[in-house]
């Protein structure tokens, strides 16, 4: 039998990688499939930087949210940057569920 998980795409800044895994691993705990960043730019994963590449993971993130029934908004003391911020944009705006971690 295959239960009907909810699909959880998490956002925010990318400095937060700590805060990342332990919101994955509590929704995952929880019983939701959890799409997640790729690399973690401002946590030393210097290939973002390469041209090309942010813009790809940014595009790409996109795609995540459109494949989630909702998004986690990892914003550590609640700080939303200018990505993050498109992001809610872009799920708001296609009908998605916005959870943040902090109020």
């Amino acid at each position: 039998m295959i239960k009907d998980y909810k699909i959880v795409t998490l956002c925010g800044s990318t400095r937060f990688k700590e805060q990342f895994m332990e919101v994955q691993k509590r929704l995952t705990l929880q019983g939701h499939i959890v799409i997640s960043v790729g690399m973690f730019g401002h946590s030393g994963d210097e290939e973002v930087w390469k041209p090309g590449v942010k813009e790809m993971l940014d595009d790409m993130h996109l795609r995540k949210i459109d494949l989630a029934d909702e998004i986690f908004v990892i914003n550590v003391g609640g700080y939303i940057g200018e990505s993050t911020a498109r992001e809610i944009s872009y799920a708001t705006a296609t009908g998605k569920k916005v959870n943040y971690l902090e109020k």
